[in-house]
């Protein structure tokens, strides 16, 4: 049944798909797809504006229109099956690309004589001729369960930085195990279940983020700090920013 009411109104223009205000809808209302903010469905959303505060570009606000009515009802289906897509991704059988898990690798350090004869410049902390130490790098693809995350410091890089970054795998891989993904155009609340997985169960000894300048990029600290939160872990972090030329702009513990 639809009347008029308050719910949210997403301004498109203004929504940069930072993703900083779907932790803040406690109905799970906002989904960031196709890179911008967008309420998944009407009857989801209780117009209350919890989310307002938390959207730097201001593309948020509250409105009265025709729609449907809110229910609570829906809301607890919606978050009861997203919670099951999230279990599913925690423990998939097949990577999300459709290869078998056996396809997770750890890469051995090369052997004194190797790295000798390595040409000078490149790292020689894994396989001959680059500094990464496992396989696959991408966060939605790297299981909990993941052998190279037990123990390890760990990297989690925006994936624009291994590309602005000339010296990335010298200055910021080296001797980490590393996650990538964009927290603009991924799934936000999956990073959060994983991370929040994997500092339950892999005593990770530190956590660097290594993000862009961009506004975007903002999103990765939002969903570390969310999955220490629900993990209940305490553990260091390094923050480091990048500019759009790869230049190191910030650097700081949290």
């Amino acid at each position: 049944m639809k009347s008029v009411r308050k719910i949210i109104k997403i301004d498109e223009e203004l929504c940069d798909g930072c993703g900083q205000c779907v932790p803040d809808c406690a109905e799970g209302s906002l989904k960031i797809i196709d890179g911008k903010a967008k309420l998944v469905a009407d009857n989801l959303c209780d117009g209350l504006g919890a989310c307002l505060g938390a959207c730097p570009q201001g593309a948020l606000q509250v409105i009265e229109r025709e729609a449907d009515e809110f229910d609570e009802e829906a809301v607890e289906e919606y978050l009861a099956e997203e919670k099951k897509k999230a279990e599913s991704a925690r423990a998939p059988k097949t990577m999300d690309c459709g290869c078998a898990s056996t396809h997770i690798q750890s890469f051995k350090p090369v052997s004194p004589c190797q790295s000798a004869n390595m040409p000078q410049g490149l790292p020689s902390a894994g396989a001959a001729g680059t500094g990464l130490s496992h396989w696959p790098v991408q966060i939605r693809l790297v299981p909990p369960t993941a052998p190279f995350l037990q123990n390890a410091d760990l990297l989690i890089a925006a994936d624009c930085s291994a590309v602005a970054a000339r010296n990335f795998q010298e200055k910021y891989l080296d001797g980490k195990a590393v996650m990538m993904g964009c927290p603009k155009f991924d799934d936000a609340e999956m990073y959060v279940d994983r991370f929040a997985d994997i500092l339950k169960n892999c005593n990770l000894q530190s956590i660097t983020v290594l993000i862009m300048e961009v506004p975007c990029c903002s999103a990765m600290n939002v969903i570390v700090k969310r999955a220490i939160d629900k993990s209940g872990v305490s553990i260091a972090v390094e923050q480091i920013t990048l500019s759009v030329k790869g230049e190191e702009v910030a650097r700081k513990s949290w």
